[in-house]
């Protein structure tokens, strides 16, 4: 009778969570549907339909009345903590690279070397080379205006040139170290770090051609638009104002410039790799690690630009620091639709979707690399973030990957990480800024970059198990 009785409140249990578990994800669908509805339908402004549907999420999902609140503004800080920060130096540093003729430098030194369809090629070969070391962010609004000018210059739409440095930036940000997101799966699976690399390139290289270049063609299609009025503060339908330009930087000084936050980012993973305690570690690598670090990369590259497109060129003290100050005012829109993006991720995480997706994916019963990549899409669906589905992703198959051989290891980080990049929507920081900094619908940036990103986790992944069967 005893033991009935606990079959019988083991089996209510698992009932009611199943009955909860359900509940939140139509809770989250629901919230994601009235954002888009309020945006799309009534003309809302994103910030407040973020602000709306976070609230109806976290009031209809039973989350403590003051933990709706603050699960939204831990949301909104961790965001703009790590990427408004980022958006912010890089409107300034972009800012100088217009005004001081700098992009209109790359932009002719690129169109001289090529024309026609060979731009679409040059402009992801950069974009490659730009996310390699560079997190997603920095790598978009560093680029910002050369695509915009890429596209004016050529006299093509949009997406045929935004699309390919979107899907190089990110591509590299998913699949390949020294980004967050696989080192992270490569330590929850005891995967190489070497083979992970190595695999990683393997698999990013076709996807990022057949994602990028091939598939803006499509893309330039479905939303032939042109060049934004403004993007990311700088106005690119008027001639760049010179005034004050006595000369211009060379195509040498422009570029060593743009990359000088990419060669601190890429010394810093250098030395993890050539010392990777870092407890005994030499002094060397405790200062690439700083000078690496995102931030302390990006204020050291504005710095050196307020030289290089700045008192090189001509420009006075004050018309800098005037033309800096001019940088941040069209960005601060961008900044609170960001910063609300970020709220309503952590909305849905604080009312425990993810930890829902989390217990299907521990009773579920299939391949190692499907298990990883299936848990990675549905996190990044019910939460938005890539890293939040590529943390718990890794932590729930880390025990199955045990027995892996080590290349096999590295294939189930890439599948994680093919995953993470799933369909990124509207609880998603990355939809907002691509939608913004490029003048956007919500629609628009549905058939591009969602598109896209969707396109390259299952091509990513599609790769991913072509190689487990031939290595």
């Amino acid at each position: 009778m005893a033991f009935a009785t606990v079959t019988t409140a083991v089996g209510q249990a698992v009932q009611e969570w199943t009955a909860h578990d359900s509940q939140l994800l139509i809770f989250a669908a629901l919230g994601i549907a009235l954002i888009v509805v309020l945006i799309a339908r009534f003309k809302l402004h994103p910030f407040l339909a973020l602000v709306l549907g976070s609230a109806f999420v976290g009031l209809t999902s039973g989350v403590e009345l003051a933990k709706v609140i603050s699960n939204f503004e831990d949301g909104v800080g961790g965001v703009l903590k790590e990427v408004g920060l980022l958006i912010a130096l890089g409107a300034m540093l972009g800012k100088l690279l217009a005004d001081s003729g700098g992009a209109n430098r790359v932009v002719d030194t690129l169109l001289a070397k090529a024309s026609g369809n060979k731009v679409v090629w040059m402009i992801t070969l950069v974009a490659v080379i730009i996310g390699l070391p560079m997190f997603f962010e920095i790598g978009l609004v560093l680029l910002l205006p050369v695509i915009v000018l890429v596209t004016q210059r050529s006299q093509m739409k949009l997406m045929r040139i935004a699309i390919p440095a979107l899907a190089g930036l990110s591509v590299l940000h998913g699949l390949v170290p020294p980004h967050p997101g696989p080192l992270i799966a490569i330590s929850a699976v005891k995967a190489e770090l070497g083979t992970t690399l190595a695999l990683g390139l393997l698999v990013a290289v076709p996807t990022v051609i057949i994602c990028g270049p091939l598939f803006s063609r499509l893309a330039a299609r479905w939303v032939p638009v042109d060049a934004p009025a403004v993007a990311g503060g700088i106005d690119t339908k008027h001639a760049v104002d010179l005034s004050g330009v006595k000369r211009q930087p060379s195509f040498l000084v422009t570029l060593l410039t743009i990359i000088f936050p990419v060669v601190l980012m890429l010394l810093k993973a250098v030395g993890a790799i050539i010392w990777p305690d870092a407890k005994t570690a030499p002094m060397i690598r405790i200062f690439f690690d700083f000078v690496g670090q995102p931030l302390v990369a990006m204020t050291l590259a504005v710095l050196a630009a307020m030289v290089t497109f700045g008192y090189a060129v001509g420009f006075t003290g004050s018309k800098i620091t005037a033309k800096l100050g001019d940088s941040l005012g069209p960005i601060a829109a961008i900044l609170l639709i960001v910063g609300a993006g970020g709220g309503f991720k952590q909305t849905l995480i604080g009312a425990g979707v993810g930890d829902a997706v989390k217990k299907w994916a521990e009773g579920a019963n299939m391949s190692v690399l499907v298990l990883g990549f299936i848990v990675a899409v549905a996190l990044r669906l019910a939460t938005g973030s890539a890293t939040v589905a590529t943390v718990t992703a890794a932590g729930i198959v880390a025990p199955l990957a045990t027995s892996l051989s080590p290349t096999h290891a590295a294939l189930l980080a890439l599948a994680i990480g093919a995953g993470s990049l799933f369909l990124s929507h509207v609880n998603d920081a990355g939809f907002w800024l691509v939608k913004e900094l490029f003048g956007l619908t919500v629609g628009q940036t549905f058939k591009t970059w969602s598109v896209m990103e969707t396109l390259i986790s299952v091509v990513g992944f599609g790769f991913v198990m072509l190689l487990s069967l031939v290595i």
